[in-house]
């Protein structure tokens, strides 16, 4: 069960990390408004990416016995979506996108989790990042306890929560100082942090299924 949770919590970081539209949200409320209105968005996006969990989960129940019998070749396939996602995340400019907001209307809380949970549900594509994600770190088994993976659905909160305050906690901290650069600098560390990840798990995906 802890090992379970472990995975969902790296799971709940490595869906979170990558700066698309709602990392950039999350740092500019953050810049412009101040680290709670960011990490709120944050939130916002986490009750999302759990219906999102959940769904990919009930999903890879059906198909269970098809993963055990390809659990090497999936995790290849995972290992290969998680470089190809940092590879992109490396190449993107988050500075492009990020426009000032409207400052002559002011979002509470409610609104700034509202919009990033509605912005993230748009994207139904994340189903396909949980089934990579799953597979690499074989998530899903029969063996499991409905207890078990309702701790690992946890992990998967708690790891995204965590990056979102960690994320807030820094950027609310060098609020002053933080530029485009920063932001462009920072999109980068995550990108080369996801491809090395995505490396290291191919490798051992090979050497395992060649054993």
């Amino acid at each position: 069960m802890l090992i379970i949770a472990v995975k969902g919590i790296l799971i709940g970081v490595l869906v979170s990390a990558p700066m698309g539209p709602i990392g950039l949200l999350c740092i500019q409320r953050t810049l412009n408004k101040g680290r709670w209105h960011g990490f709120v968005t944050g939130m916002g996006a986490v009750f999302s990416d759990l219906i999102y969990a959940t769904l990919t989960g009930l999903s890879m129940g059906f198909v269970v016995d098809f993963i055990e019998k390809n659990q090497a070749a999936l995790q290849v396939i995972g290992s290969l979506l998680l470089l190809f996602f940092g590879y992109y995340t490396f190449r993107s400019n988050p500075t492009k996108k990020l426009k000032k907001p409207d400052e002559a209307v002011p979002n509470t809380y409610t609104q700034d989790a509202i919009t990033s949970f509605f912005l993230t549900l748009s994207n139904p594509f994340i189903i396909f990042l949980f089934l990579g994600l799953y597979a690499r770190f074989a998530f899903i088994s029969p063996e499991e306890t409905a207890f078990a993976l309702i701790s690992g659905l946890v992990g998967i909160a708690v790891g995204a929560a965590s990056w979102w305050f960690l994320i807030t906690f820094f950027v609310g901290k060098l609020r002053r100082t933080f530029n485009m650069r920063g932001l462009w600098v920072l999109n980068r560390i995550v990108g080369v942090t996801i491809m090395i990840f995505a490396m290291a798990g191919f490798v051992f995906s090979v050497l395992e299924y060649r054993g």
